[in-house]
C-alpha cells in the first residue's frame, strides 16, 4: 500500500514533527514532503516508499483501508522516538 498525503500529515502530527523534520529524517527536500501533504504532487514509489519507512522507523504505524480509510497509529515505544 502507497502512504496517502493525509497519512503523511496525520503521522507528522503524532510524532510532532514539523516538515523540516520529516526532510531530516528522509533526506528529501522539505517542498517535496510539503506538496506531497497538499496533494500538488502525488509523490513517485521511491518517494512514497523513503516517507513510509522513515515514519514507521520513528514508530508510526500504517493502517490499510477498513471500512473506514488508511490511517495512522503510534506503536508503542513511538514516544521515545518522537521529537521532544
Amino acid at each position: 500500500m502507497a502512504v496517502t498525503s493525509a497519512q503523511v500529515r496525520m503521522a507528522r502530527a503524532a510524532l510532532n514533527w514539523t516538515v523540516r523534520d520529516l526532510a531530516d529524517a528522509t533526506g528529501l527536500h522539505r517542498n517535496t514532503i510539503n506538496n506531497i501533504e497538499v496533494g500538488r504532487y502525488a509523490g513517485d514509489p521511491k518517494t512514497l516508499d523513503l516517507i513510509q519507512r522513515a515514519l514507521r522507523a520513528a514508530g508510526v504505524e500504517f493502517i490499510d483501508e477498513n471500512g473506514g480509510g488508511p490511517g495512522v497509529r503510534l506503536g508503542k515505544a513511538a514516544n521515545d522516538r518522537s521529537r521532544k
